[in-house]
Parts: C-alpha cells; sequence; structure tokens
C-alpha cells in the first residue's frame, strides 16, 4: 500500500518525505486555506519535493469551470492529479479530462455506487472518506473492500485512496481490506512509529550498553 501525505504544508512534507516512504501528496481547499499562501505556489512547490502523484483541488461548481481550471492546473507539474468533486458535473469533467489524459483524484466518496460511477467516468483516483464514515457510524472498511472487489473484478485501473484518515487502526484497517493507498496528516506519520515496547526497549539498550562501558 502506498502512503500519500495530506497536507500543503512544505515544511512537513521536507521532513516525512526524508523517511523515504511517501508516495504522493494530497490537498484540499481547506488545508491550502490554512497555509495562507498562494494555490498555485504551493502546488508547484509540493510538486519539486515529491516524485508521486499531488492532488489540487478544483474550485468550480459546473463541468465548464471544473474542465477550465483543471487545464490550467495541470500545467503546473508533470506530477499533477486533479482533484474532482463527485457530483454529476463532476463526473461530466472527469469524463472529459480522462480522454484528454489528464488524471483525476475524485473525492468525497461514501457509498459504493458513486465509487463505481466515478471508475467509468475514468477517474485516476477515488476518494473514500474513512474517517467521516466511522463518525456516522457506517462500516468504512467494508466499503473500501467492495470497491477492490469491483476494481479487481472487471479489471479497472482506477486506485482507491483511503481519505479522512486519523489514526494508526484506520491505516492498518484501510491496509488489510485492500486499499491501494492511505492519505495520511503529517503528525500521524509519527504516532505511527511509535510503540511503549519500543520505547522500553531502547531505553534497555542503553543501560546495558553504559554498563557494558563502564566495565
Amino acid at each position: 500500500m502506498k502512503f500519500f501525505l495530506d497536507t500543503a504544508d512544505v515544511a512537513a512534507i521536507k521532513a516525512v518525505n526524508e523517511l523515504g516512504i511517501v508516495d504522493g501528496v494530497t490537498t484540499n481547499p481547506t488545508i491550502i486555506s490554512r497555509e495562507g499562501r498562494d494555490f498555485e505556489t504551493v502546488i508547484k512547490e509540493i510538486c519539486q519535493i515529491v516524485d508521486g502523484p499531488v492532488s489540487a483541488e478544483v474550485t468550480g461548481t459546473t463541468a465548464e469551470e471544473m474542465i477550465a481550471q483543471a487545464h490550467d492546473i495541470a500545467k503546473w507539474a508533470d506530477n499533477i492529479v486533479v482533484k474532482i468533486p463527485m457530483t454529476m458535473e463532476g463526473l461530466k469533467a472527469v469524463n472529459v479530462l480522462s480522454k484528454e489524459h489528464i488524471k483525476t483524484n475524485v473525492t468525497l466518496i461514501f457509498t459504493v455506487s458513486q465509487g463505481l460511477m466515478a471508475i467509468k467516468a475514468g477517474a485516476t483516483f477515488i476518494s473514500p472518506f474513512v474517517g467521516r464514515l466511522e463518525d456516522i457510524g457506517t462500516d468504512a472498511y467494508e466499503l473500501i473492500s467492495d470497491l477492490r472487489d469491483i476494481i479487481d473484478f472487471y479489471d479497472f485501473d482506477t486506485e482507491i485512496i483511503a481519505a479522512s484518515i486519523r489514526n494508526r487502526a484506520q491505516v492498518e484497517g484501510v491496509a488489510k481490506c485492500g486499499a491501494h493507498i492511505a492519505t495520511i496528516p503529517a503528525p500521524l506519520f509519527d504516532k505511527m512509529t511509535q510503540h511503549p515496547l519500543t520505547d522500553n526497549g531502547l531505553k534497555q539498550f542503553m543501560a546495558d550498553w553504559k554498563v557494558f562501558q563502564g566495565k
């Protein structure tokens, strides 16, 4: 499973990218707004840091607006993926963009039907939202598993990005049920490296080494 970093914080991206485990980056208008910087500038900087796909979302509401924005955004870097909302207008845009070989990530997926429609429209990626589904008591892992079964059964090229990931258990859960990618907030990467037994083990190793050196 690939790891995408879910942030537009350039400093955080540089830091986590040094671990060698970042395969791409996802952003959205909310994430970009937190940076207080020009959208295009931030996305171009991210694309220079990370070799993999970088998702940048349109803000238009009609297919025509989304397509026009996508044409502009796609020119910013070779590894750009244009993020499109799961709406009727969004699907129209994806249909056009896929035929123009512009990669798309259809976001805000909450049902199998939505995912299947996005896949058939030509989406490169689909993003089911794990955390938000769990908030309303819906089994997000069943959704991801079902979507993966459909992709494999019909041999679609679309990849599943498990989005709205909030904790280590969710990362592990989506990995077990077949998500191609998990998009993870920067602070969670540090938490994923931690375990009390790891900390205790390191302390014991260092204490034993100190005793050894004293001898």
